[in-house]
């Protein structure tokens, strides 16, 4: 069984497994270092957590293509001329599912043109990351726990009365707006809250509704602000 699968490969260059192997690991930590970067960097409204377990999958997938290929020029057309028509059948919404695409394709493509072995490290791969994907949470992101909404009638430069307060409940504080209000004298201010004890939030709203200066307190529990 051993010999089969180290020689299933029957493709028109010999496969080295070791690189292979060497490869697909480079290519999942190198997409790893990079989902980590999106993750860290991105400020944006929309945060997709599909689209960061796609940054690390894709990698993978195109070095197996690469090894497939190897080289091989009508191989290459094949490739594209599959995944034009791949595209041109289907409209995919998830990035994810994009991903899932182009790996059957690429494992369909490795048993076209006989390389069984590869076929099989390919699919055991990418099988593999997508359930360590799935089962770890990669990708999610949890940065407050909170979002809270004061109306404030006291001046401006009295405010940190009220930032006083909050930061003795929370770890990190973060002012998401502040406007001013027409319909009373006012500011209207919304933060987004981490706790230092997100089963003790009542306490915290409660001393802030005694607080003086506040006319209104709305509070609403965060959840993953990610995407699926």
């Amino acid at each position: 069984m051993s010999d089969w699968f180290l020689n299933g490969d029957f493709g028109s260059v010999p496969t080295n497994y070791a690189a292979l192997i060497i490869g697909v690991l480079l290519a999942f930590v190198c997409g790893h270092l990079i989902a980590w970067t999106y993750m860290f960097t991105h400020n944006g409204l929309s945060y997709s957590r599909s689209y960061v377990n796609t940054l690390v999958l894709l990698p993978v997938i195109v070095s197996m293509v690469m090894m497939i290929l190897a080289n091989n020029l009508v191989l290459a057309f094949g490739l594209m001329a599959i995944f034009a028509m791949v595209r041109f059948r289907s409209t995919l919404r998830d990035t994810l599912d994009t991903a899932y695409v182009l790996a059957v394709i690429v494992v369909g493509l490795a048993c076209g043109t006989l390389k069984f072995t590869s076929a099989i490290i390919g699919c055991l791969a990418i099988s593999g990351i997508m359930c360590y994907l799935r089962y770890t949470g990669f990708g999610t992101r949890h940065r407050y726990d909170l979002i809270l909404n004061v109306q404030w009638v006291r001046p401006a430069l009295e405010l940190p009365d009220l930032l006083n307060l909050l930061r003795r409940h929370s770890r990190a504080v973060q002012c998401a707006s502040q406007r001013s209000s027409e319909s009373f004298a006012g500011m209207d201010i919304s933060y987004r809250l981490l706790l230092r004890d997100p089963a003790r939030s009542h306490e915290m709203v409660d001393e802030i509704r005694a607080l003086k200066g506040v006319s209104r307190v709305t509070s609403l529990q965060a959840e993953d602000e990610s995407e699926l």
